[in-house]
């Protein structure tokens, strides 16, 4: 049936008008159609858009979204008034038979389609390898939202008919295969990635990156056999696939569901058919125009073999798409090769390659960073000088790539290893750009394309990143250039004397700081009043958390007050930590680390009492895992009976004082560690924050408590007390910088609190103290003006400020067990606030119980005899 949108236009209007016909209804057909509209080709061109799938262009890069029960719709590209342009037809579920070159016609439907130009645009296909069995029910390839909507299907009616999780595997270790895996975990199915190559992503990442991603990965649930062939498929009893065989004596793999994601290949069937040129691996040869042996006829996209090679990325198609555009309306453009350049989120773990990644140049160095226990592998290729850039990639940590990438073939400017180490340097600012470099691959817009559209060469002035992002088309696709674009646009703005926007969302048009101002200075205690007189509309996730944060800061309440418990995130809303199996977290407050036989007992009483798992944390506590959520304040109440308190490991506030033994018992230590870190800590309790905060305190230089890793770090001296700020662990960890030395106690508690008053007060939503003083104008030097000289005359508000927040402290738990109807709170279902979750299960472990896998839940589910802890 054909969908097209038939627009009424006058015969001679239509007899004046060229006939262009687009095979494929793809991302890249949808780029060259918009870039026609864009450029008034309609008045001269009458253009037909043939596409297999019943909907409209979708962005399959964002199709693993899909399985997260995401509308298919959500993924379509563009502004749907594009195919209700007058002279633009898009044909939806129809697919073209056959291509007259002679006639210029294109077979559909039974019918014959004239044309005076044909731009092939049929992208590739998911290739199946040559395994026995691929075509037993339960095999899919991962290419197409149906292909998606068919596995979903499979997978839940799998896990019902099936009574337990679904047992998945992906064929191929590439991107596509570990999109799929993680669509497979989406559902709920484990996952096992097998790749023919000796490591994961072997055409983005080298071997030792490939060891960096597996393990990742591994650590995430999926499970990863390299160096490994699939022989056969065999299916059950009942025809569907139930197990993987491996060649050369690799053993087996029992699967309910296999996923082929080993490549794709050029669909150009209809090329050879017509008698066009073809690549000797595929795709329909063209010269620089993308224009085929044929005059009348281009290719672009996946299909099209240009420039000596196929183009696997978006990227290259949409500059292909922008080249037949312009010839199509008389230019001259020419392809040429395109940026390979890639950034990639794969279950949650970034990946990115750019340049020479592979040190292909002859006399390049290369560059290493490698961290095993972070996850972190970076590389940099250098000329033979180690002076410019060629290339590099990043695994698990590509925060550096936005700023790299468009350096490529330019000089670095510094020690290369300053771009990889966890204290390197800040990434480039927009300024340092110059105009011809590449910010965005995918639609090939370089730095000055983007300056000048904030100053408005050609075209109305772009103060905004929408109106940006619209005009030059950056930062549309994958996204991974935006905080570059971010920083240009901003640079230029500045430069033109223009304010910048920090509105903390659309529904506040100010900076948390400057929304911690008005809450501040009026008064305001709740959310309703804040969004009336300073906002609009009822506000969302963002600004509704940070909102909670600010109010908690300032003293407006108990955190499950009125409405601020709607504000709250979840774990906040419940004041406990939920785990991955949906039970919480319980972990009482020991400051400093230091706690009493008795208050040891008392906590081993309830875990044993409430079965809970018991873990000594790295900051000196003991976290009590496994309590149901109706469950919570029985376990608080006994807590709070013994002596303890929150230990606010669900906040973003303060969360521990670390501390070494210090001068009480080390022959070592040169002052009291113990007695200041929980001095520190009862002192800052409670404190929220834009994001946690951790303290350490060393009793002499040897440093066992870390402190040099935390927010605030103290470390003794003879003389007093050494101050370190801006530390932390994490993703990007980061030493904290020297900040003041040999303090005595009352010069040290105060300069902290000064410090972590004006960094609850300036810094940004979820944004590190190490983050912030990266970016806080005047960097260290003005925070430590502002701390220790007083120099913006504040230190008098801030002293008040934390004395209030010292006095005003309530335990949050202990306030909780006082009121009943804080209590209702807490119950496992409405209808049935004391049942519990009867779909939790445990096993034993070394003495305790943790959460049973997908695969012991099955056993359990078939009656063996492990261990059901409701």
């Amino acid at each position: 049936m054909d969908e097209s949108t038939q627009i009424s236009e006058t015969t001679e209007a239509v007899r004046d008008r060229r006939r262009l016909a687009v095979i494929g209804a793809g991302m890249v057909a949808h780029r060259l159609v918009e870039a026609l509209v864009e450029r008034g080709a309609t008045d001269a061109w009458t253009i037909d858009v043939f596409g297999e799938e019943s909907r409209p262009p979708y962005d399959r890069v964002a199709l693993t979204s899909f399985f997260s029960d995401r509308d298919p719709d959500e993924l379509l590209l563009g502004e749907p008034s594009l195919w209700q342009t007058p002279g633009v037809r898009l044909h939806r579920g129809v697919k073209a038979h056959e291509i007259d070159r002679e006639a210029r016609t294109v077979r559909a439907r039974g019918r014959d389609y004239r044309y005076d130009a044909l731009v092939l645009a049929t992208g590739s296909y998911a290739v199946v390898p040559p395994v026995e069995g691929s075509e037993t029910p339960g095999c899919f390839v991962y290419r197409t939202v149906d292909d998606v909507a068919e596995l979903r299907q499979w997978v839940n009616d799998a896990a019902d008919r099936l009574g337990r999780p679904v047992r998945g595997a992906v064929v191929g270790g590439g991107l596509l295969g570990l999109e799929a895996a993680g669509a497979l975990q989406a559902l709920g199915a484990s996952s096992t990635v097998i790749e023919f190559a000796p490591w994961l992503m072997p055409m983005q990442v080298d071997e030792a990156g490939g060891r960096t991603l597996r393990r990742i990965i591994e650590g995430l649930g999926v499970q990863v056999r390299t160096a490994t062939a699939t022989s056969r498929v065999r299916a059950g009893r009942d025809g569907r696939v139930s197990r993987m065989d491996f060649a050369d004596g690799g053993g087996h793999l029992d699967v309910d569901v296999v996923v082929f994601a080993t490549g794709v290949r050029p669909r150009d069937e209809l090329a050879r058919a017509a008698g066009l040129s073809v690549g000797e691996r595929g795709g329909v040869t063209c010269d620089e125009a993308c224009r085929t042996d044929d005059e009348a006829i281009y290719a672009i996209g996946e299909v099209a073999h240009v420039a000596g090679r196929t183009w696997g990325l978006v990227g290259p198609g949409y500059t292909m798409a922008e080249v037949v555009a312009d010839r199509l309306l008389g230019g001259d453009a020419a392809f040429t090769g395109a940026d390979m350049s890639t950034k990639l989120k794969l279950l949650g773990v970034d990946v990115a390659s750019f340049g020479d990644a592979f040190a292909a140049t002859d006399g390049s160095l290369e560059v290493v960073y490698a961290d095993p226990v972070g996850g972190v592998y970076k590389k940099l290729v250098m000329s033979d000088d180690a002076s410019t850039l060629l290339g590099g990639m990043l695994v698990g940590d590509a925060q550096a790539y936005a700023s790299l990438r468009p350096l490529v073939g330019s000089e670095l400017g510094a020690d290369p290893t300053a771009w990889l180490v966890p204290d390197g340097v800040t990434p480039v600012s927009g300024g340092a750009l110059p105009d011809d470099a590449n910010v965005c691959s995918c639609n090939n817009v370089s730095a000055g394309e983007i300056r000048g559209a904030v100053r408005g060469d050609g075209c109305e002035a772009c103060h905004d990143i929408g109106a940006v992002k619209g005009c030059t088309k950056a930062g549309t696709s994958c996204g991974s250039c935006l905080p570059l674009v971010k920083r240009l646009l901003d640079d230029e703005l500045t430069a033109a004397g223009i304010e910048t926007s920090n509105a903390l969302c659309e529904h506040f048009a100010m900076s948390r700081a400057q929304l911690f101002d008005i809450v501040r200075v009026t008064g305001i205690r709740t959310f309703s009043e804040l969004v009336d007189q300073h906002g609009t509309g009822r506000g969302c996730d963002i600004c509704r958390p940070v909102v909670a944060s600010i109010l908690a800061s300032l003293g407006a309440g108990h955190v499950l007050d009125g409405e601020a418990a709607s504000l709250q995130d979840t774990n906040d809303h419940v004041m406990a930590n939920m785990q991955k199996d949906g039970t919480y977290s319980v972990v009482p407050r020991i400051p400093g680390g230091e706690v009493t036989p008795a208050g040891l007992i008392a906590i081993g009483q309830v875990a044993e009492e409430f079965g809970l798992y018991t873990k000594i944390t790295g900051g000196q506590r003991i976290d009590l895992f496994g309590a149901r959520i109706e469950q919570l304040p029985a376990i608080w109440q006994r807590l709070v009976d013994a002596g303890f308190e929150s230990g606010h490991a669900y906040g973003k506030a303060l969360r521990t004082v670390k501390s070494c033994v210090g001068s009480t018992w080390c022959r070592y230590g040169v002052q009291d560690s113990v007695a200041l870190a929980i001095a520190l800590e009862l002192r800052y309790r409670g404190l929220r924050s834009p994001h946690k905060i951790k303290l350490g305190v060393s009793g002499c230089a040897r440093e066992c408590a870390e402190a040099r890793g935390k927010d605030v770090g103290v470390i003794a001296t003879d003389a007093g007390w050494n101050l370190y700020v801006g530390g932390n662990g994490g993703f990007t960890p980061k030493h904290a910088r020297l900040f003041a030395e040999d303090l005595t106690t009352e010069q040290l508690v105060r300069a902290i609190d000064r410090f972590l008053m004006y960094y609850v007060r300036t810094a940004d939503r979820l944004q590190r103290t190490a983050a912030w003083l990266d970016v806080v104008e005047g960097g260290m030097d003005h925070v430590r003006s502002v701390v220790l000289d007083d120099s913006l005359g504040i230190a008098d508000d801030l002293d008040a400020a934390m004395a209030a927040h010292v006095d005003g402290y309530s335990d949050e738990w202990a306030d909780t067990l006082a009121d009943p109807e804080k209590l209702r709170k807490f119950a496992s279902f409405v209808n049935s606030p004391d049942t519990p979750d009867p779909d939790l299960a445990y096993v034993p472990e070394r003495g305790q119980r943790r959460p049973a896998t997908a695969d012991e839940r099955a056993t359990l589910i078939a009656g063996t005899t492990l261990e059901v802890r409701a």
